[in-house]
């Protein structure tokens, strides 16, 4: 059983239909608190007003908002699903494998950009890497509810059968080529590395080519979600100038 707080989380799962267990309610909460428990209502879901004081040790320190939700456990995919996805959208599969990413704040802002700019998927590693949970679900504002993400147990293999599945894959590393000068329309997954750096070793070995964010300033770096953000709302931009030929 997992647990959401926050409005826009829970919200977005009802939306995806996600299975709830009981949804608790601050009294006296007001605004889109309202829509949320109309919907609950409708679906026949379990509802409890509570306390203030009930909801804030539920959750945790958290800021719900006046809701928090039990849910059923995050539903993972599986990249066969990425790839009906992009079949269903007649698009090259775009895809963002993370590697090592251990904040669930630089995860929940990942899944939140890839759903934002019309990725297929997001995969991520079984070891060594945060999974999606109430943190992830609140960063990324609801997203992770309409975003097909996968854990792999070993992603140096799984970029390997993507690579033979026709995508090229792409690091983003502070050594690449600039962002903005490598053509990213064809059927991609680009490689995210941690939060102390590019993907490791095994994952960089695997790449075809690797791409960089061009830093204008004094500032080294930007942290993983930000320069991943930047890379696929340029890859997006690209595909939005010209058609390029899928896979399927």
């Amino acid at each position: 059983m997992d647990k959401l707080i926050g409005r826009n989380p829970v919200l977005e799962a009802l939306r995806a239909d996600r299975g709830f267990d009981r949804l608790l309610v601050q009294r006296g909460a007001e605004g889109s608190v309202q829509k949320i428990v109309d919907s609950a209502r409708k679906r026949g879901i379990a509802i409890r007003f509570e306390a203030k004081a009930a909801l804030d040790r539920e959750a945790g320190g958290g800021a719900h908002q006046g809701v928090v939700a039990f849910v059923s456990d995050y539903r993972y995919a599986s990249p066969d699903d990425m790839f009906a996805r992009a079949r269903a959208q007649g698009e090259p599969p775009l895809l963002v494998a993370l590697a090592g990413i251990e904040d669930p704040r630089n995860l929940g802002a990942i899944i939140r950009t890839a759903e934002a700019v019309g990725a297929h998927g997001v995969v991520i590693p079984h070891r060594r890497a945060v999974s999606v949970n109430e943190t992830v679900a609140k960063t990324s504002a609801g997203a992770a509810e309409h975003m097909a993400v996968a854990r792999v147990s070993n992603l140096s293999q799984a970029l390997r059968r993507l690579k033979d599945a026709g995508l090229w894959i792409a690091a983003l590393d502070p050594d690449g080529e600039n962002c903005f000068e490598r053509d990213m329309t064809g059927p991609l997954a680009l490689t995210v590395g941690g939060e102390g750096g590019g993907p490791g070793r095994l994952v960089r070995e695997t790449c075809d080519f690797a791409v960089s964010v061009p830093m204008y300033g004094r500032t080294a770096s930007l942290n993983a979600s930000s320069a991943a953000a930047v890379a696929l709302y340029e890859i997006r931009r690209q595909r939005g100038q010209r058609s390029a030929g899928g896979i399927f």
